[in-house]
């Protein structure tokens, strides 16, 4: 009986897991639609939804905790990076930054009027290789 385990172990270790997911979940932010396998996405889809009903709250505890469950990394600028990002170019930021403002910027809102249900997971091709079942989680239109 597999009561109260609600984990999806995937064959990983917790360490590994946890940063599969937070990189899976930075390039859904991102990109909206990844690829995956379909276990993968099944478990992905907890996270994601989650994401969505801390952005909706939009407050500074909020961002903190999608930082801290998205494991942001913000790195150091040197000088002359920091004088470029001032004259307006972002291009020395890593794509972390941009994650929150994507996720609090453009996905909260765009979910306010809805309660849940945020992923839709739509079956694909089969793998070369090994024949697993490949496809796409994305987040809805609204």
């Amino acid at each position: 009986m597999r009561h109260l385990n609600r984990t999806c172990k995937l064959n990983k270790t917790s360490s590994h897991r946890r940063c599969m997911f937070a990189n899976m979940l930075k390039a859904l932010i991102l990109n909206e639609r990844i690829e995956t396998t379909v276990p993968k996405a099944k478990a992905l889809r907890r996270f994601a939804d989650r994401m969505i009903t801390i952005a909706k709250k939009n407050t500074l505890a909020a961002k903190r905790q999608a930082i801290a469950q998205l494991m942001v990394r913000f790195n150091k600028l040197t000088p002359k990076e920091a004088r470029d990002v001032k004259g307006g170019h972002l291009t020395s930021y890593n794509d972390d930054r941009f994650v929150i403002e994507q996720l609090f910027g453009k996905l909260g809102p765009r979910f306010s009027s809805r309660n849940g249900g945020y992923t839709r997971i739509t079956k694909g091709k089969h793998r070369v290789g090994d024949n697993a079942q490949l496809c796409y989680i994305e987040y809805l239109e609204a």
